[in-house]
């Protein structure tokens, strides 16, 4: 599965901002039910953390997608 590439002007983001951002949540609060859920993975773990910290280069994956900041 390809990873895509989404421009950020600056980093850190938080992740619940970067799955709106990557299209890979509808909105705030899908983002919230993915992350609750534990539907969402940084860099091969899942991750539980709504405001989690991300930075270019890594990698999260929601159903098979995935996406990752760059700058």
């Amino acid at each position: 599965m390809p990873i895509d590439d989404v421009p950020l002007t600056g980093e850190p983001i938080r992740l619940g901002q970067f799955l709106k951002l990557a299209g890979l949540a509808e909105d705030g609060g899908h983002a919230r039910e993915l992350i609750e859920a534990g539907e969402v993975e940084v860099n091969g773990r899942p991750e539980s953390r709504r405001g989690a910290q991300l930075r270019a280069g890594d990698v999260v994956a929601v159903h098979g997608r995935k996406a990752r900041p760059v700058l």
